[in-house]
């Protein structure tokens, strides 16, 4: 155990944990400690995403007619941090690939397509490199001893404090959250070797207590508890798991994060073709609630939510087509290594060879029921007609050789968007809902999907509904294991 001085509570709520029949560590000396963030000039460091549409508004300072379903405001753009993230070794990269020139699901060329490119989760590597979504807390000062997990059946999200090094030898506070993600099925060997690794260098830290706890949430939670006790006793780290409830730590990530950091919402506009900003934090319950999170993961689960506390959320409904469905099926019709690769296809194809449009029927639009020559009629309906009429035996194959993957890639995309943007819409609907956020690491900040939601969306809606979505869409779980802490507060 290490030497650091903790600071004491004298009242604490008690935690709930997995349990577990054997191997149990010894925490009497650790303190659980009681989470209490200081968001006061918090910001997205390194904010490039900002700093381009603004330049991007700038430069195309043209007006033009409100989209019927955008309800914001242009936001100016916040000080964002130039340091780089070397505060923590912790050995990963952030791939920042830029987009440009993506065609929509409505034919409308989106210039402006590299605006959310460095958004997508960072990959691990070797080096250090400053990471784009980090959240700087300039004004934290409390002592934080755990980082949280959010263990789902495709990705691992970790969510972590670190105190910045100015903040350090002036003795004030001042920090960041980081935010990593990892494959679930190399959790072994990727996510739990990062965490050790992150813990004892915690240990080694003189001047800050270490982590003693894991907040873990998300099914792998309860799959993986043996395998990181485990590993902690192995490596003589005094950690403790504490399990926090999927759903609840999905609503308090979003809630904390549209409340606390300027410029975590954004929504798209369809007549602009481009991404607006929220810039200040919402503040009032009138302007927050009800909403209905679409959160998008290997499945989708969509949650009414009615108000801020523990039992103002109930799941109403959601598929299981989501990004499982789609990685699923890109894996076995394409040579996509992984989901990055099978988003660069679909920028790069053309559903129009695979998906019959309303134009393909009807030879022009069908505006008495509001369908434009474009639109999708039928999902890879045109695979069916050309291989129909091709009368030289094939093996399966040499069918598929046939189409061009990035047009597969493009259209299996737009194909699951469209559905659970109606679908979203439908519960909306169903319960009067006019606000719908859409999370999970599904939507990794890629325009095309940004943008096929919205127009779902907006589409069946008629614009009375409004699609919102995150910086850090694909970390709601992870946040919310994080601020609701060991303790959530004092008793």
């Amino acid at each position: 155990m290490s030497n650091h001085t903790h600071h004491k509570h004298s009242f604490h709520l008690p935690v709930r944990r997995l349990s577990i029949a054997k191997d149990e560590l010894n925490f009497e000396d650790v303190d659980p400690g009681t989470i209490r963030i200081d968001c006061s000039g918090a910001y997205i460091a390194n904010d490039d995403l900002l700093k381009d549409n603004n330049m991007i508004s700038d430069a195309n300072n043209t007006s033009s007619s409100a989209s019927p379903s955008s309800t914001t405001t242009n936001s100016s753009c916040s000080s964002s941090s130039e340091e780089e993230d070397t505060d923590i070794d912790d050995g990963t990269k952030e791939s920042v690939e830029m987009k440009s020139n993506i065609r929509s699901n409505n034919n409308i060329t989106l210039q402006h397509s590299n605006q959310l490119a460095h958004i997508k989760p960072p990959q691990p590597t070797d080096e250090d490199v400053s990471s784009k979504n980090n959240i700087n807390l300039p004004q934290h000062n409390s002592e934080i001893i755990h980082m949280s997990i959010d263990i789902g059946g495709t990705l691992t999200k970790l969510v972590y404090f670190s105190r910045s090094p100015t903040s350090q030898l002036e003795g004030g506070g001042g920090g960041k959250l980081h935010f990593r993600d990892f494959q679930t099925t190399n959790f072994k060997q990727e996510a739990l070797k990062f965490i050790i690794k992150l813990v004892q260098k915690s240990f080694d830290d003189t001047e800050n207590p270490p982590i003693t706890y894991i907040m873990a949430t998300g099914g792998g939670a309860h799959k993986f508890y043996n395998l990181m006790t485990k590993k902690f006793k192995k490596y003589k780290l005094p950690m403790k798991i504490i399990a926090k409830d999927e759903m609840e730590c999905l609503i308090r990530g979003l809630d904390w994060l549209i409340t606390k950091i300027p410029n975590e919402i954004f929504t798209y506009d369809l007549i602009d073709d481009k991404i607006k900003f929220i810039s200040n934090s919402l503040t009032s319950n009138e302007e927050i609630y009800p909403y209905l999170l679409v959160n998008i993961g290997s499945g989708v689960s969509m949650i009414k939510v009615t108000g801020p506390g523990p039992e103002d959320f109930q799941r109403i409904g959601g598929s299981t087509l989501g990004g499982g469905t789609l990685w699923g099926l890109l894996s076995l019709l394409t040579d996509a290594k992984d989901y990055s690769e099978m988003l660069e296809m679909a920028e790069r194809g053309n559903n129009e060879n695979i998906d019959l449009l309303v134009g393909d029927i009807y030879g022009t639009n069908y505006n008495k029921i509001g369908l434009k020559a474009h639109n999708i009629a039928s999902s890879f309906a045109k695979v069916f007609k050309t291989l129909r009429f091709n009368n030289k035996p094939m093996t399966p194959a040499e069918k598929l050789a046939q189409f061009r993957p990035e047009d597969i890639a493009r259209s299996l995309l737009f194909s699951i968007s469209n559905n659970i943007g109606q679908i979203a819409y439908l519960q909306a609907l169903r319960f009067g809902l006019k606000r719908v956020y859409f999370g999970g690491s599904y939507i990794s900040g890629h325009m095309q999907t940004i943008h096929t939601l919205s127009y779902a969306v907006n589409f069946w809606s008629k614009g009375d509904m409004q699609s919102y979505f995150l910086r850090h869409e694909g970390y709601l779980g992870s946040v919310g294991a994080f601020v609701m802490g060991p303790a959530v507060k004092k008793s």
